[in-house]
């Protein structure tokens, strides 16, 4: 097996300093972005595929299964500071992603008035990490501080938090998000919640400890040897689903042996094909500097301020529900979780192919592509089927019914129509 580990200073590790954001030199394979709620939801009941690893596995004293997911569960590291390769292939149509992708950047968080959204949005940029290849740096020291960079072709995409402050930038459009007043809990758009700051995972460890939360009455763990990843000696656990109805056939996950961190997660499907896979190519648990997480706003760059949404969630009140049900939803858990929702009632904007989710940079319609009806854009990509129209791809299946209702998830076709009440 090839070694893809990256020398330690030789990226962009030593590249913040004082603040200043990373501007990447590298080529990167970008592509579209995905719908963040079909991302979180297959982040959440899904996971991820081998990382390149030395040949020759170490010894290591013998732990059983329970023991090593009790490990990564309960890991007390806190900092670290490392290099990831991020690598999806769901196969999913690039129109749907760009229609999904425009629906996400009309309306996102962070943007100004009239609806625009700012091109340092993090609500759509981050979601195209399941969609092609990427190269992150990322930095931790404890909840409440964080940075990670995004790596794209001649560019680059910074988000930062640093106490109640939260930063992104995209060098693309010069355009950066300051959010202020966030809870430790609180996602890059300001909004609580749990999980990783972007809403999607960015590192082995955020990825790992989702599926393994959400998937544990559900599934069967196995370790499977050892391995050398990232320079780090580590156990391998093979994690499967114990019954039917899941487009997945295994997850593998490397886990240090010092500190029970995650070094890679791999998904692949029941075919046996790689379909997700997040690995560090290089990692220190040494605390980061202080100053990798300050941030200094570029010349020239557009900032748009808002408040975070901090305020504590109260008990769910009969119009919550109402607009909960009229939103998104998951039904079942752990491999056959579906997600449900409803399509859109206007029309969205599908950018051209190789543009962005508002065209060129990031500044609207303008950068080429159309408006189109969601229902009649994704009855043109699917095949019809009882219930409606599916788009399959090589784990996720969506299934649009005729009123536009949406159910999607890594599972097979019955279980989208049983999520759906079709008969």
């Amino acid at each position: 097996m090839t070694d893809d580990r990256a020398t330690a200073g030789s990226g962009p590790a030593d590249e913040w300093q004082d603040g200043a954001p990373y501007r990447s030199r590298r080529r990167t394979l970008v592509r579209v972005a995905v719908p963040l709620a079909v991302t979180a939801a297959i982040a959440a009941g899904v996971g991820l595929v081998p990382a390149l690893a030395d040949s020759s596995p170490p010894e290591l004293p013998a732990l059983t299964a329970e023991q090593l997911v009790t490990k990564v569960l309960g890991s007390p590291a806190e900092t670290l500071t490392g290099t990831v390769s991020v690598s999806a292939d769901l196969g999913v149509p690039s129109q749907l992603l760009g229609a999904a992708a425009g629906g996400l950047a009309g309306g996102a968080p962070g943007g100004g008035s009239g609806g625009k959204s700012s091109g340092a949005d993090p609500t759509a940029k981050l979601t195209g990490l399941l969609g092609g290849e990427h190269r992150l740096r990322v930095a931790v020291d404890g909840p409440d501080r964080q940075r990670i960079g995004l790596l794209e072709q001649l560019a680059g995409y910074e988000m930062i938090r640093n106490g109640d402050q939260v930063w992104t930038w995209d060098s693309s459009s010069n355009e950066a998000v300051h959010l202020t007043g966030a809870r430790p809990d609180a996602k890059a758009d300001g909004h609580p919640g749990k999980g990783p700051l972007t809403g999607v995972p960015t590192t082995p460890q955020e990825a790992a400890q989702q599926f393994l939360s959400a998937s544990a009455g559900t599934t069967t763990v196995a370790v499977d040897g050892t391995a050398n990843v990232a320079g780090q000696k580590a156990y391998r656990l093979s994690v499967k689903p114990t019954g039917s109805g899941s487009t997945i056939g295994e997850v593998r996950i490397a886990v240090a042996a010092d500190n029970g961190v995650p070094l890679s997660v791999v998904v692949k499907g029941t075919d046996g094909s790689t379909v997700l896979d997040v690995h560090f190519t290089d990692v220190s648990f040494a605390a980061p500097s202080a100053k990798t997480f300050e941030f200094t706003v570029p010349k020239g760059a557009k900032v748009t301020e808002r408040k975070a949404d901090a305020a504590p969630r109260a008990e769910v009140t009969p119009e919550e529900a109402k607009a909960a049900a009229d939103g998104v939803n998951v039904i079942g858990e752990g491999w056959t979780a579906v997600l449900s929702a409803k399509l859109p009632g206007n029309d969205v904007f599908v950018p051209a192919e190789g543009k962005g989710p508002r065209g060129k940079g990031g500044h609207g319609p303008g950068g080429g592509g159309k408006l189109q009806n969601p229902l009649s854009l994704v009855k043109s990509l699917g095949k019809p089927v009882a219930g409606g129209s599916l788009i399959s791809t090589k784990v996720l299946n969506v299934l649009v019914t005729d009123d536009g209702r949406v159910f999607a998830g890594a599972v097979t076709l019955p279980v989208l129509q049983s999520a759906a009440g079709v008969k």
